[in-house]
């Protein structure tokens, strides 16, 4: 079990929608806050509801693209609410299209925020979480795109599926260590992740995709809308971190096309029966092998 009550969690994109979800539940279980959002008008929001609470929150503009930003961060962080114990990776954005129509622009900003802005928190906080050995929890927000490709969502499948492995490697490097890992796939959520366009750099502009405008918003607010509320899915996460579960799939839709995909893929993988250089492999270590004979064991 992961303790949560009296520890510091900081939580990227805390200023709205499923992170701030995050920031509301764990901060009614005792945690001390530390929201970090790229918006100030989101931030300004998010402050003003845990004023009406007792809740210890403090707000962060941050950049999770700007490493020297993000060192910076954490230290005012760790230096105002203590050692950060529980990091959220939850910042993330989205821009949907046909991979052929996509230009580099649309394939860095969703790779710079969605994937390098994981690694960021990952580098910035988990070796100080390491040499501390207070042990601690790290959430890696993807999605059930992580786990599930849909025509159109190339570059955020993208994303979200090296966000899968990072968390997975990363579960099994800090085996030992005290600090559990979890990989967070929501599926639809009532946010409204798709004003992230609106926080688009300027010199990433250039797109092959929809333009930010009021039409395009409605729809993508009405696909989105009847999805889980923030809220629900952070109780599900704070389930998840004190039980120190590798996967937080609360979706349960999801079963059918899961089943179906790794049905798909046991049926292509190769037999050892019908493998006439398996047991060979198997038995000089190579990757893979392991696991099988320790199930032998």
């Amino acid at each position: 079990m992961t303790q949560v009550a009296g520890r510091t969690a900081f939580i990227t994109g805390g200023g709205s929608g499923v992170a701030l979800g995050q920031a509301k539940v764990f901060a009614k279980a005792g945690c001390r806050i530390a929201i970090a959002d790229i918006r100030q008008d989101h931030l300004d929001e998010a402050m003003a509801h845990f004023a009406n609470t007792d809740a210890t929150v403090m707000p962060v503009l941050l950049d999770i693209t700007d490493r020297e930003a993000y060192r910076r961060a954490a230290d005012d962080v760790e230096a105002e609410l203590g050692p950060v114990e529980l990091l959220f990776n939850t910042a993330g954005v989205s821009h949907f299209g046909a991979i052929q129509d996509a230009t580099y622009d649309d394939w860095d900003w969703q790779i710079d925020v969605n994937l390098r802005g994981v690694i960021n928190g990952v580098r910035t906080f988990v070796p100080r979480m390491v040499e501390r050995g207070n042990g601690g929890h790290i959430v890696n927000t993807a999605s059930m795109s992580a786990f599930v490709a849909l025509k159109g969502t190339g570059i955020y499948c993208t994303t979200k599926m090296a966000v899968r492995g990072l968390t997975e490697t990363l579960a099994l490097d800090l085996d030992g260590t005290g600090i559990g890992v979890s990989l967070l796939c929501p599926g639809a959520v009532n946010t409204n992740i798709h004003e992230a366009l609106l926080t688009r750099p300027k010199h990433l502009a250039d797109t092959g995709y929809y333009r930010a405008d009021p039409t395009m918003f409605e729809h993508l607010k009405k696909v989105i809308e009847i999805g889980m509320e923030p809220e629900t899915l952070a109780r599900h996460v704070l389930k998840g971190v004190q039980e120190d579960q590798l996967y937080i799939l609360p979706y349960a839709e999801f079963r059918g096309t899961l089943e179906d995909i790794h049905a798909r893929v046991m049926g292509a993988l190769a037999r050892p029966e019908d493998d006439p250089d398996y047991e060979r492999r198997v038995a000089r270590g190579v990757p893979g092998g392991e696991r099988k004979q320790e199930e032998a064991a």
